[in-house]
């Protein structure tokens, strides 16, 4: 199998060697360049045609945030994010990056423990070699990103099951969620009348920067979500860092430390699962962007129980693989693109209020 070409960007020489050392131990990775800063990456990008790159996001001159701006406007290729995840002005920029076109964000390998070192190195290795198989799009300015992919795409008209009255709104993703969570709540408006609960597959340490990121980028406050409080309407409660979060009753939220799901936690069929149980046919699931299949099952419990099930349409996923398996199943009710489905959600929370 020929191997995955990486190209390492990153500023500093020892973090930039460690990760040509972390990278250089797995045979199915291969560094074809290792640079210093973004006109640098620009300018041998052409040249070696990595099939994945590694990007730092504190470089000099060009930023890592503009020069994945660069990458995916004129050379289009995937890229991980390898962040500080103890700095707050870093986890913005990485959450911007991926708003930008990056696929994931990774912690860098500077854990103090071999065991966390090993642990951070092994995801490196993991995301590089995942992500060099996404196939990525030249991106747009924001809000045209799907021209041209949508117009003659078919997809399932919505299906508006009368009911009880929605009650609460959960959303999940994995690869390329950040954007897209920004796109689907962000067109709620900050008189919502649902809370609203989010699994986002992302490392425990980027969970606290991505819920604040997402809190700057939408109208509705957003927190993580802790045990025991209860879910109030027009608010975002993302699940923590490495903890699923389910409905319980009463709307009281409940942050548990359950084995993995589908190698997920958080994982999205935990959530809409609580979610059947405790909302029934006045629940509302959205499965968005993903790679694997987490979701799927827990929105085929929500739609047996009569709830109001969404999946988006492939023309739109960055990765289409968790929204592909519940169409698989049949469990969505609707299916469709990115841009279409927060005024859906309104239509269903507020029937005839909207066009």
């Amino acid at each position: 199998m020929t191997p995955v070409r990486v190209m390492l960007v990153e500023d500093s020489l020892v973090v930039r060697e460690l990760l040509r050392h972390i990278v250089s131990r797995d045979p199915r990775l291969e560094i074809v360049a290792a640079v210093a800063s973004g006109e640098e990456a620009l300018a041998k990008l052409q040249s070696v045609r990595p099939d994945v790159i590694s990007m730092d996001i504190r470089l000099p001159g060009i930023d890592g945030l503009e020069t994945t701006r660069r990458i995916m406007a004129e050379h289009p290729t995937p890229i991980v994010v390898v962040a500080d995840s103890v700095e707050d002005s870093s986890l913005r920029i990485s959450m911007n990056a991926l708003r930008a076109g990056a696929l994931s964000v990774v912690e860098k390998p500077v854990a103090t423990t071999h065991a966390g070192y090993e642990a951070v190195a092994g995801e490196i290795c993991t995301q590089l070699r995942i992500m060099a198989q996404v196939p990525v799009i030249r991106r747009r300015p924001i809000g045209t990103e799907w021209a041209g992919r949508t117009a003659a795409a078919s997809y399932a008209p919505p299906f508006e099951l009368p009911g009880l009255a929605p009650s609460i709104l959960g959303i999940a993703a994995s690869t390329g969620g950040p954007p897209a969570l920004a796109r689907v709540i962000g067109a709620l408006p900050r008189d919502f009348s649902l809370p609203v609960l989010v699994v986002q597959h992302m490392g425990p340490a980027f969970m606290d920067g991505f819920a604040t990121w997402l809190d700057s980028v939408v109208a509705l406050p957003v927190g993580i979500a802790r045990d025991g409080e209860r879910a109030e309407p027009g608010r975002v409660y993302v699940a923590p860092g490495d903890r699923h979060l389910e409905l319980g009753s009463g709307r009281i939220l409940r942050v548990i430390d359950a084995p993995p799901v589908s190698g997920q936690r958080p994982a999205a069929t935990v959530l809409f699962r609580s979610m059947a149980r405790q909302a029934g046919a006045s629940g509302i699931g959205v499965l968005l962007t993903g790679m694997g299949e987490d979701g799927a099952v827990g929105l085929a419990d929500m739609h047996k129980a009569g709830a109001q099930t969404v999946a988006e349409h492939e023309s739109t996923a960055v990765v289409y693989g968790m929204p592909a398996a519940a169409v698989r199943l049949g469990v969505a009710r609707s299916v469709l693109p990115l841009d279409r489905i927060g005024d859906h959600v309104l239509r269903i929370v507020e029937p005839g209020a909207r066009p």
